[in-house]
Formats: C-alpha cells, sequence, structure tokens
C-alpha cells in the first residue's frame, strides 16, 4: 500500500466526508495510484484518509453509481476507467445541452454575464501562452460552466462538471495529443465572439465543433487509433453523431 500515499487528500471539512472521499478517489484514480488491475478493501482507504469506513463506503457508492468502481463480493472493489463508447455517451449528453446554452446565452445574457464570459476567455488564452496547464483546464471549466449558467440551466452545469470528472480520469488531456494549450483555448475564441456579439446560430455552431472535436479525440486516445480512423468515427457516429 506504500504507493498509495501519492494520493492528495482533499479539505475534507469543506465538504461531507463522502464527498471528500469521492474527490480523493478521483484524484487517485487520475494519478493512477488506484488502478484498474488491483483490488483494494474500504479499509484501505479509510486509512489513507484517516476517516472511518462509513463515510468511505459512501463514497464508494457514489462512485459505483458513476461507474467508475466496481464491487466484488466480499473481495473488495476494483476501479473501472471509462471505456471508448463511456466517452462518446458522455459528449452526446454535453452535445445536447451545450450547444443550445450557447445559443440562449447569445441571446439573452445579460451584461455581466458576457463580461465574466469575456474575462474566462482573457484568463484562458494568459494560461495557455504561459503553458500553465492546472490554471488552463480550470479557467476551461469556468468558461464552459458560465455559458451554462449563462443560458439559464445551472443544473446543466453541475452534470456536465460531474461528466467532465470522469473523463478527466483517462490520464493525459487531449493537450498531450495533437492539439496545444493554445490551440484548444482558441478553439474557445468563435464561440465566446458570437456569444457577445448576439449571434446565437454561430455560438451554437461553433461550441458543437468545439465538443466534436475534443470528444473524438478522447475516443481515439482511449481507442489508441487516430482521430481519423474508421473504428473511431464508427463509435462516436452510433452513440454522438
Amino acid at each position: 500500500m506504500s504507493n498509495m500515499l501519492h494520493v492528495s487528500q482533499p479539505v475534507l471539512e469543506r465538504r461531507t466526508l463522502a464527498e471528500g472521499v469521492v474527490e480523493a478517489m478521483r484524484d487517485g484514480i487520475r494519478d493512477r495510484t488506484f488502478v484498474p488491475d488491483q483490488t483494494y478493501s474500504v479499509q484501505q482507504v479509510a486509512d489513507l484518509l484517516g476517516v472511518s469506513r462509513s463515510p468511505v463506503r459512501e463514497g464508494l457508492l457514489k462512485l459505483e453509481e458513476a461507474g467508475l468502481v466496481r464491487f466484488s463480493r466480499n473481495r473488495g472493489f476494483h476501479v473501472v476507467l471509462p471505456r471508448s463508447r463511456d466517452i462518446a455517451e458522455i459528449f452526446g449528453v454535453r452535445l445536447a445541452l451545450e450547444p443550445q446554452a450557447a445559443a440562449r446565452v447569445a441571446r439573452r445574457g445579460d451584461d455581466a454575464t458576457l463580461a465574466a464570459i469575456e474575462s474566462a476567455m482573457s484568463a484562458l488564452r494568459t494560461a495557455a501562452a504561459e503553458g500553465v496547464e492546472r490554471e488552463f483546464w480550470h479557467h476551461d471549466r469556468e468558461l464552459h460552466r458560465l455559458l451554462l449558467v449563462g443560458g439559464g440551466n445551472p443544473r446543466a452545469a453541475e452534470i456536465v462538471a460531474a461528466l467532465r470528472s470522469t473523463t478527466a480520469l483517462l490520464g493525459p488531456p487531449t493537450s498531450a495529443g495533437p492539439r496545444d494549450l493554445v490551440q484548444i483555448g482558441e478553439e474557445h475564441a468563435p464561440i465566446v465572439e458570437a456569444v457577445v456579439t448576439r449571434n446565437a446560430d454561430a455560438a451554437e455552431a461553433g461550441m458543437r465543433e468545439h465538443l466534436t472535436t475534443t470528444g473524438l479525440l478522447l475516443v481515439a486516445q482511449t481507442e489508441g487509433l487516430t482521430a481519423d480512423h474508421p473504428s473511431v468515427r464508427a463509435i462516436w457516429d452510433d452513440v454522438a453523431g
């Protein structure tokens, strides 16, 4: 269990203990401290985080509902990483929510909302130019959140945040592939420009293109193929196309 000592422990007081367990487990899965080919016990996680078994069990049940862990009878649990079809399904949900939200905020977002979106885009560009990946993905998530909330659907923002937490478990983000941070950041520029100029159709189209590009790359990474491979497109079209 010495290899588990690298799990970053959250400040559990900020949330319920069970939510803290979920966050710590996600960090551990993302860091490959918890790996799919090994069985773990509730007690191991409890000892690691310094909490009782009860919140650990509750947190693991939440992760089981999300499909990220699977319990084996009398043998503990093991990690289940998202598969390529899971990724396509996640982006199918995002495509059902985010393009329309971008169009709505373009039509009816108030000045304060548009200013916040422009500010998030500026921060995204700065982080990309400086190569600060952690800050970049923070501003990326915030920009998507503002577009969803500005579109009048804060519940959708919560759903998308949870879905993104799942895809983040795959390891290196799409910036480790054919796109760098600057290129990913600039994919958001047409969306933001369309929103602030009140062009709802362009905002919707820009978001759809951005999500499709990202989704195809993640499916391809999971399959170990290129994004233009027929197998990748077949998976995508079957679920999200």
